[in-house]
């Protein structure tokens, strides 16, 4: 069996859901599991996660489902990691990863690999927003210049503390002065996925000054 997510929009009314399931059934997929992206304005933004027993069947897949009045198919990508998707379990491994670094470059490194990871993105920075740090202290991916990133982050704070610019997203680590920015071609970032965002910059905020604590400690011992 071949394991697709399957984002789509679609009219946030009762019956919705199971037209486009029995779609899926119609060339034998299955569906094996749905996460609820964003909901608003009469519609609601889906990922499905679904087994077909044959990779050609993707094109047909999209074709039955757009047969359902209202629904638009957003992306199809493949899960070609061979691990079962699941959204929840996927982010508390990356919380638990991000506890669990013993130091800074650890910890951020880290905090763009599984930002990455979880809701996915062709890349991820962290930038920094001291005017006298280095513009990004991580990065991975083909993401553009610091310079940008920073006037990007800062020319949106006064705004919001996270904020949606399309296909760009980001979300601060306030007492470190870093901000956590992601970024994908051609997919908007949903409600929940800035969600998720902010959620891991608040996690890696907060083990940050736990370890710059115990470096300072180190350094200072009568502080102690």
């Amino acid at each position: 069996m071949k394991t697709y997510v399957v984002r789509l929009w679609l009219p946030d009314r009762p019956g919705a859901l199971g037209q486009v399931a029995s779609r899926i059934g119609a060339v034998r997929g299955s569906v094996v599991g749905i996460d609820i992206l964003e909901r608003g304005g009469g519609q609601a933004v889906d990922e499905l996660v679904v087994e077909l027993p044959d990779s050609g069947l993707v094109d047909m897949l999209v074709r039955e489902i757009r047969q359902v009045d209202g629904v638009g198919v957003e992306e199809v990508r493949p899960l070609n990691d061979g691990r079962h998707h699941d959204p929840r379990l996927d982010a508390l491994e990356a919380v638990a990863r991000l506890v669990g670094a013993t130091d800074v470059v650890e910890l951020v490194d880290g905090l763009v690999a599984q930002a990455i990871r979880v809701i996915g993105a062709d890349w991820g920075v962290v930038v920094d927003n001291e005017p006298e740090g280095n513009e990004v202290v991580a990065r991975l991916g083909d993401a553009p210049s610091g310079a940008w990133l920073r006037a990007f982050v800062t020319g949106t704070a006064s705004v919001s503390s996270s904020m949606e610019a399309g296909d760009i997203a980001w979300a601060p680590l306030p007492s470190s002065r870093l901000a956590l920015v992601l970024g994908r071609e051609g997919v908007a970032f949903r409600a929940r996925e800035r969600q998720e965002l902010a959620a891991f910059a608040r996690v890696a905020d907060t083990r940050h000054r736990e370890l710059t604590r115990v470096a300072s400690r180190a350094r200072h011992p009568s502080m102690g």
